[in-house]
């Protein structure tokens, strides 16, 4: 931890302990590190956390752990022995924060839960991210990220009429579970500023899921109307969609606003829409919006990808098209605002890897390095504690680091 822009980061000197794995933790201790934080990431001996061997391998290693795990150190210990529990209730005396998302009860049942730890550490705030929240009726069940998602609303939505329900191409729960526990974090070093006390942030990946689903529920109460899936539109809001283009491509078109219609309507030679009172507003639009989805596609289908885009542009109408990762290594935009940064990893190879958000123009985070290797931090962590070599080397023999 010697980057010497630790210095100027807003959370330098503060400490956080990783209990967890895989994505929603891990991810809320990331954007930590990133500004400062010195996360100390604790794995189990020999195997680690199971990422490393997620999506794409290179070097015995995954690609995706560069990202997730950088800013951190590892410390391989394991939870389940009675020194390693005991080490645990060592660190945490001088942490901040400690980050879990194991089921519920797991932590109790090593004698490292809440009651435990904030009688040793009355400051602590303790983040515990899980499927369904540490109460409630479900909270013993075992919950994925995709599970939120589905109990949360969202999986329901995605997809075509008729059609089996897709999912999102990320883990889009754990990350939205991820950023809930960052706030709550700040939150709680707020109140902990004015109080002295620590508190629990219970975040369960199906609340923040459903807190993303706008007006879901209300609509439902109001008049029992159930959204339904709807392809590429948003329904309620027209014109907003997918449009085919000459050639098989296309491009999405944002014409919702009431001044932004009748642009999109000049440029595609439909002015008697543009004109016509029954449209001015979303409401009414909203009413006819496969005529009008169908008037615009009219136009798209004629013309390629660029000349849409060219045109629309001219006219000042949001236009984009579905970027791959090709699309977004090249953009000049993506590069001009440096959200693609370069490192080298340890066998020498330059990764391109996302940059650092939010972006705070005093206080910057930091890229950092990529991953740590399993137990990178170990000796220099329990040296910290004062644990000696001959009982770091008795530790290592029976395997419980």
């Amino acid at each position: 931890m010697t980057n010497p822009q630790d210095r100027r980061l807003p959370l330098e000197g503060l400490k956080v302990l990783e209990l967890g794995q895989l994505i929603a933790g891990p991810f809320a201790t990331k954007l930590l590190g990133e500004f400062g934080a010195d996360v100390i990431k604790i794995e189990p001996p020999g195997t680690g956390d199971p990422l490393r061997k997620w999506r794409m391998i290179e070097d015995d290693t995954s690609l995706w752990w560069h990202v997730q795990t950088r800013n951190k150190r590892s410390l391989s210990l394991d939870l389940r022995s009675q020194e390693g529990q005991a080490l645990v209730r060592r660190l945490a005396v001088e942490a901040d924060v400690l980050v879990e998302n194991f089921r519920p009860g797991t932590l109790e049942g090593w004698g490292l839960g809440w009651e435990a730890l904030s009688a040793i550490n009355p400051g602590l705030i303790m983040v515990r991210v899980s499927g369904y929240g540490q109460t409630g009726p479900y909270r013993d069940k075992p919950g994925f990220g995709v599970i939120g998602e589905a109990m949360g609303g969202l999986r329901y939505l995605t997809g075509h009429p008729g059609e089996p329900s897709v999912r999102v191409g990320v883990s889009i729960g754990d990350s939205l579970s991820a950023l809930y526990a960052v706030i709550g974090t700040l939150l709680a070093l707020q109140e902990r500023a004015r109080s002295g006390q620590g508190q629990v942030i219970d975040v369960a990946l199906y609340e923040s899921v459903f807190a993303m689903m706008e007006s879901l529920l209300p609509e439902y109460d109001a008049s029992g109307e159930i959204r339904e899936p709807s392809g590429s539109a948003l329904p309620g809001i027209t014109p907003s969609n997918a449009y085919r283009c000459r050639g098989g491509d296309y491009v999405l078109i944002a014409g919702n606003g009431d001044s932004i219609f009748k642009r999109l309507m000049g440029v595609i030679g439909r002015d008697d829409l543009a004109q016509e009172p029954a449209l001015a507003h979303n409401d009414g639009r909203s009413r006819q919006a496969e005529r009008i989805d169908g008037a615009i596609e009219a136009w798209t289908q004629a013309r390629a990808r660029d000349e849409i885009i060219e045109k629309l542009e001219a006219a000042r109408v949001p236009v984009g098209y579905p970027y791959t990762a090709a699309d977004i290594a090249r953009d000049p935009h993506y590069l001009a605002r440096e959200m693609i940064q370069t490192f080298v990893r340890p066998n020498g190879k330059p990764l391109k890897v996302p940059g650092v958000l939010p972006r705070l123009s005093a206080t910057p985070g930091r890229l950092g390095n990529g991953g740590p290797s399993l137990g990178q931090h170990t000796d220099e962590v329990l040296d910290e504690l004062g644990i000696d070599d001959e009982t770091r080397a008795k530790l290592r023999q029976a395997g419980i680091i």
